[in-house]
């Protein structure tokens, strides 16, 4: 006599496990074998508070709901990080869009392009002294600027000095370490140094320099249109896996939003990183990063990551002046705006 009973609930358990096994086996072959992705994002320089968004990304989850595993890298410079990723060591890093501009100059570059900018507005600034007459910028003729060896700051400012009718050869120039900046400063062997905003003034403060004997006179307010810290990727892993590199910056995107909304708890996340390191001085260093170069007029207009194309096309003529770019680059050549999501969706909430 032929059984028409039911199903074994535990046969039925059984299969749909199976069928579930499946459809992972068949999600990882579409992935590339690995899954969730793995990536890497290489900065060019030690942890600070700057790169809160991928810390609090990381920490939150935001990553691993894009179904990526991202580990972190820490290099000495920017050629050495722009290098990691044109050679696919690093599929991702934090890097100075000027930078890269530099670097695709160079007739065999590979074609290592910007798909989210962090830094609306570049960070570049000199830090001067109220008590040795320093106000405005004007004010450094006849001054004595230390400068570090091979900054970018300092290498903009001819041009810089020029467009707000400063003689350059007016100032005199110390030539220095990165190492000794602050230090040579808050000793009173130079009148001003060159740097980056969130990092000079902040550390100057934290040696016992007076704010109010601080004036920082930011590139920004003096006509300098040059965007900052951007995410670059590697092209042979953009072309092969556009969804992760998208995930990357929905993710990057919804970190920055909740590094703006608790930058207390954005420090915590890079506070759980970092090797010593002053909570307090971080705190100060994020909300410096947070209202001189990410959440600017542009980026509340138009949304997190992008660029605006007539700004940068005058950013990128402002770098030519310096470095004589043996060719002009296209906007294209250096920013893909492709993997952003919709301004809507890059709006801060």
């Amino acid at each position: 006599m032929m059984r028409t009973g039911r199903i074994n609930p535990f046969r039925r358990v059984l299969a749909a496990l199976a069928g579930l096994a499946l459809l992972v086996s068949a999600g990882s072959g579409q992935a590339g074998g690995d899954w969730p992705p793995a990536v890497e994002l290489a900065f060019d320089r030690p942890l600070d508070a700057s790169m809160a968004p991928f810390m609090l990304a990381a920490s939150r989850g935001l990553f691993g709901a894009e179904h990526l595993a991202v580990s972190f890298h820490f290099a000495d410079g920017s050629p050495e990080v722009i290098a990691r990723v044109a050679s696919g060591a690093s599929e991702f890093a934090l890097v100075d869009i000027n930078q890269l501009i530099r670097f695709r100059d160079k007739a065999d570059a590979p074609p290592v392009k910007a798909v989210f900018v962090l830094f609306n507005q570049a960070p570049y600034a000199i830090v001067a002294r109220r008590s040795r007459g320093i106000h405005t910028l004007s004010d450094l003729e006849g001054k004595t600027l230390g400068v570090a060896d091979g900054d970018l700051t300092f290498r903009l400012w001819p041009a810089l000095a020029k467009a707000n009718g400063i003689e350059p050869l007016a100032v005199k120039v110390y030539k220095m370490s990165a190492a000794v900046r602050e230090p040579i400063l808050s000793a009173g062997q130079v009148d001003a140094v060159d740097g980056f905003s969130y990092l000079s003034a902040v550390n100057l403060r934290d040696r016992g320099v007076p704010a109010s004997d601080l004036v920082v006179l930011r590139y920004a307010d003096y006509g300098c249109d040059a965007y900052g810290f951007a995410v670059i990727v590697n092209p042979a892993f953009a072309a092969s896996k556009p969804e992760a590199v998208r995930g990357f910056v929905r993710a990057a995107i919804a970190g920055t939003n909740l590094t703006i909304k608790a930058p207390e708890r954005a420090v915590d996340a890079v506070m759980a990183r970092m090797d010593g390191g002053e909570r307090d001085l971080e705190l100060e260093r994020l909300r410096t990063v947070i209202a001189d170069n990410i959440l600017t007029a542009e980026v509340r207009r138009n949304g997190l990551g992008g660029i605006d194309q007539a700004r940068f096309a005058r950013a990128i003529a402002q770098i030519g002046e310096e470095f004589k770019l043996h060719k002009k680059p296209e906007i294209s050549d250096i920013f893909d705006d492709s993997f952003l999501p919709p301004a809507a969706l890059r709006l801060i909430n």
